[in-house]
């Protein structure tokens, strides 16, 4: 595709706080890049269509050169209509006394909509990241509803519990974020994730070490570590008593950015892909892996070392990704 030829973007959800920091940064080219243009494609409910029209006008009035237009609608035939990438923002959120079962029925309503929708009307190239939670099962159902789709182009975001990793190790040991490289999130986006540093490595003034030496701490890092990373949306919604929208935002255009451009020699990123049955995790979940990115295409990271701690932390983030899938399949078939 020409550098000057725009291409077409959804955003759903794209009245809410996650798309409102999302939507400026995609129109800014920090996802596709600064020379290439957009269309943005905003999706929403109609009692959101309001406060659309008033984020429309901030996007003229940002007047940025990158975006060559948007549409705005209710319509999923018109909001993914030719779409060459799907931020799928807009889902049900658990509501308090909502059992897991119900939130995954909502949103089976959701994204079988939206899967019929990018099946019938997007490119079948089309790169679709699934952000709004259960974000695994979620994608899933998406894809379960789009099968003339590849089941490699629907990913779930597991990026921004990667970046609170990251974030997290570079703040134990005063150096900068992009001092650490390589950290892995195993699993589902939710309290079962497994942040891990095993394999991670902390860039030091003419060498590299692991993460493991650098911390010397191993009890830190396998447990008040990790809890800290499973339970950090909580504590950010316990702080701002909102959910984590401007973290979120800005995840969602690292996944997608290394999707689009990839990822350095050597390094990996954690992304919810369909599994391969590597590692151990059972085939056709979306469960997030290392993958390392080329041409537009993710590869799972082989080879990796997997500790007895790591393996029982993975199979248990399996088993409820397993428990998802069913439930999510019954309504499905129902």
């Amino acid at each position: 595709m020409a550098e000057g030829e725009p291409i077409r973007v959804v955003v759903t959800g794209a009245a809410g706080q996650i798309a409102y920091s999302l939507i400026s940064m995609i129109a800014n080219g920090d996802v596709f890049g600064k020379e290439q243009s957009v269309i943005l494609h905003l999706l929403d409910i109609p009692p959101a269509m309001g406060v659309l029209e008033g984020v429309c006008m901030e996007i003229d009035d940002l007047a940025l050169p990158l975006v060559k237009g948007y549409v705005k609608t209710t319509e999923p035939e018109l909001a993914f209509k030719d779409v060459d990438a799907a931020f799928l923002v807009g889902a049900m959120p658990r509501r308090e006394g909502m059992e897991r079962k119900d939130l995954l029925s909502a949103n089976v309503k959701i994204f079988k909509v939206q899967g019929e929708a990018l099946n019938k009307y997007a490119k079948k190239d089309v790169k679709v990241l699934v952000v709004g939670n259960p974000a695994n099962t979620n994608a899933l159902i998406c894809s379960f509803y789009a099968p003339s789709i590849p089941k490699e182009n629907f990913t779930a975001m597991t990026r921004l519990d990667q970046n609170r990793a990251q974030s997290a190790i570079a703040k134990r040991l005063g150096l900068c974020v992009s001092n650490v490289k390589n950290v892995t999130i195993w699993g589902n986006h939710s309290s079962t994730q497994f942040p891990d540093v095993f394999n991670a490595s902390v860039k030091l003034p003419g060498s590299s070490k692991s993460v493991y030496d650098s911390i010397n701490d191993s009890q830190w890092l396998e447990s008040d570590f990790i809890k800290t990373i499973q339970t950090r949306g909580a504590a950010v919604i316990q702080a701002r008593k909102m959910s984590s929208a401007m973290s979120a935002a800005k995840a969602a255009v690292d996944h997608m950015r290394d999707w689009w451009s990839g990822t350095s020699e050597g390094s990996w990123v954690s992304m919810g892909v369909i599994s391969d049955g590597s590692y151990g995790v059972p085939q056709g979940l979306i469960y997030s892996l290392p993958v390392s990115i080329s041409n537009k295409q993710w590869k799972i990271v082989q080879g990796l070392k997997i500790t007895d701690f790591a393996k029982n932390k993975l199979d248990l983030t399996a088993k409820e990704l397993l428990e998802e899938k069913e439930e999510a399949m019954a309504v499905c078939n129902a």
